[in-house]
């Protein structure tokens, strides 16, 4: 039996269990992530529905070829009308009353085409039914995430000989873009953030053409996807020098990282791990520059469940890949930035990069 074949029994069995627990005699599942999570499609239009018996694919005729060597096992129609369209006019959903729709995905103009073209079902708004399955990670989704970091550790290593005084922060994220490919990754997670000097006080700066200066602290937050499953990596450099307070916030947050990654396991609250992080930069006068949340889910998405916040209550599961990354980001100044993904076991937790963490000045 092959590993499609294998998943696609199994986490289509587990979508059935919740079906049934919600009374829902179909699901509509709309997320391109979550239909490539059942599927195996990695196309950018199609929509699957999910029944007690059937399992239907639906896309367009530039995705033929693709979709019939991705998708194996489906029931798959090819078509050159709206995807809800072909889906009434195979009439998918005969015999079907309650019928979930991903909530978080559809709009509102597409609601209102579902009950247009299906005037006698009930629709009914469910959420994260597959990104529940999702949050726990098997051998091959690992496989990816692993060979997707293990690449953006090498570009880190690689990047960081062309970063000095002159060249701007986009000739440093168009090299990582560029270095992602050339070390086999299929894309970035999403645009690199380069941000120097003042600018790394922004957790989110976008890479501009300022030039780095000697003297600036330098935040680069890059990632690519492998397989389709994402890496995550933040390391901070100095370029030249170091001033005092660039050296004392840089080991606040390189402390609080290395104290979350020590209590980090399944099991726990994800706001319990986020408040040891944000205890300990606390504790050295520099809690209310922490601004955000310690960390997140990767898996198919680059930011997804669960959410390592101070406001989630989630319990974090043995499984489940997420990052863990404190920043301390300081007005008119500058700012630091460390982040890991780690691997979340019933005991502890697997750090999966080994790009090096100590203090670098290039």
């Amino acid at each position: 039996m092959d590993y499609h074949y294998w998943m696609t029994r199994r986490r289509i069995a587990r979508v059935r269990e919740d079906m049934r627990d919600l009374g829902l005699d179909a699901l509509i599942v709309s997320s391109l992530s979550n239909i490539r999570f059942l599927s195996g499609f990695s196309g950018s239009n199609a929509l699957s529905i999910i029944t007690s018996k059937e399992i239907f694919f639906i896309t367009d005729s530039r995705y033929a070829l693709q979709s019939k060597d991705e998708v194996k096992r489906w029931r798959r129609f090819i078509t050159t009308r709206s995807l809800a369209a072909e889906a009434s006019q195979q009439a998918l959903l005969a015999g079907c009353r309650r019928v979930g729709f991903e909530s978080h995905y559809v709009t509102h103009a597409q609601y209102r085409a579902f009950k247009k073209l299906f005037p006698r079902k009930s629709f009914v708004p469910t959420e994260e039914i597959v990104e529940n399955i999702a949050l726990v990670k098997d051998q091959e989704e690992l496989g990816s995430i692993r060979e997707a970091v293990a690449i953006s550790d090498r570009v880190f290593t690689e990047v960081i000989k062309c970063i000095r005084p002159g060249v701007t922060e986009l000739d440093v994220a168009a090299e990582i873009s560029y270095l992602h490919k050339r070390n086999g990754a299929e894309h970035d997670a999403f645009e690199p953030i380069v941000a120097s000097g003042e600018r790394a006080a922004f957790p989110h700066a976008r890479a501009t053409s300022r030039r780095i200066k000697r003297g600036d602290m330098v935040v680069l937050d890059f990632g690519c996807a492998c397989g389709g499953y994402h890496s995550d990596i933040t390391r901070t450099i100095a370029v030249g020098r170091v001033l005092h307070q660039g050296r004392e916030i840089y080991h606040v947050v390189l402390d609080a990282q290395q104290e979350a990654i020590m209590a980090a396991k399944g099991g726990m609250l994800a706001k319990e791990l986020d408040g040891i992080a944000r205890k300990l930069i606390a504790s050295r006068g520099y809690g209310r520059y922490f601004t955000h949340s310690l960390g997140h889910g990767l898996g198919l998405r680059a930011h997804e469940r669960p959410r390592v916040s101070a406001l989630s209550n989630e319990r974090l599961q043995a499984g489940s890949v997420i990052t863990i990354e404190p920043g301390v980001y300081l007005p008119g100044v500058g700012g630091v930035r460390i982040e890991d993904d780690v691997l979340l076991t019933s005991t502890g937790c697997e750090v999966l990069n080994t790009a090096p963490k100590e203090l670098m000045i290039v």
